[in-house]
């Protein structure tokens, strides 16, 4: 599958170009982002440039990237196994330019290493392939990361990951909903953005039949701020709400949601494409 970027090159350009002072985040759009530290460390985070299955899951935003383009990159972060967060097509090409490694939970590794052999179409090094799990540290150039629990009923084994450099704090939960575990996340760590999937509930053809079938994939507004609330989140940025037609949600009704609870600070409401630093 050969991946057109809609925009150019000027997404990686960016990305490669930029001197934060502490972390940039780059939303890429569904729940991919970039992460880059002010010594350079450079991880991607369920980066996801695919189409979607239509007239199943249909993609609403523009491809933001080629992979190809892609000429900085330490690691590759996967969540869970799903497609829109392991994809060949959009990460393979990323590990094979860069030599960055894919650190990943088993069942995302087997996606990569089984059912769509990444390394019979792209020159990837077994050793590029990192299995995590919860509770473990990993250090990448200027960025620590702890990898964490996450709860989301449709995937096999999904995780979270709390990413530090210099102080400040990101956490990207994948596709997770609330589970008792955040309120102890929330007290270990002091997380300055935060990073949950929100979206609606939808009428979506099953995969067999084609019939419509109502879906949750996403939190939904009490979700999304019951989770920001226990992991105290000073700021929440919501991912996820634009990428799939009838699943798409707006996310400034957040803060509705929000204005009573004392977490999340502020809501960070952002298009793909954009830009926030810590």
């Amino acid at each position: 599958m050969d991946i057109e970027s809609d925009w150019g090159d000027w997404l990686p350009n960016a990305v490669r170009n930029a001197t934060p002072e502490s972390i940039a985040v780059w939303y890429l759009g569904c729940n991919g982002f970039v992460l880059k530290a002010s010594d350079g460390t450079t991880l991607f985070i369920d980066p996801y440039v695919g189409l979607g299955d239509p007239p199943r899951t249909i993609r609403m935003i523009p491809v933001p990237f080629d992979p190809a383009d892609v000429e900085q990159a330490d690691a590759v972060l996967a969540t869970h196994e799903h497609t829109d967060h392991v994809h060949g097509p959009s990460q393979a090409p990323i590990l094979e330019a860069t030599g960055a490694d894919l650190y990943a939970p088993d069942d995302s590794l087997d996606v990569a290493l089984d059912e769509e052999d990444w390394q019979a179409e792209y020159d990837i090094d077994d050793e590029q392939f990192v299995e995590v799990n919860e509770g473990e540290t990993i250090e990448v150039g200027g960025f620590t990361i702890h990898i964490e629990d996450a709860y989301d009923a449709d995937a096999t084994h999904p995780v979270s990951y709390v990413i530090e450099h210099e102080g400040d704090t990101v956490f990207h939960g994948g596709d997770t909903k609330p589970t008792d575990e955040f309120a102890r996340i929330g007290e270990q760590y002091d997380i300055d953005l935060g990073i949950l999937a929100f979206g609606t509930v939808g009428n979506i053809p099953d995969k067999e039949t084609r019939e419509p079938v109502r879906t949750r994939w996403y939190n939904d507004e009490n979700q999304a701020i019951k989770a920001a609330s226990d992991l105290q989140f000073d700021r929440f940025l919501p991912s996820h709400w634009d990428m799939w037609k009838g699943l798409t949600a707006d996310p400034k009704v957040l803060h509705h949601h929000a204005r009573s609870f004392e977490y999340p600070d502020s809501l960070e409401v952002v298009e793909i494409g954009d830009r926030v630093d810590l």
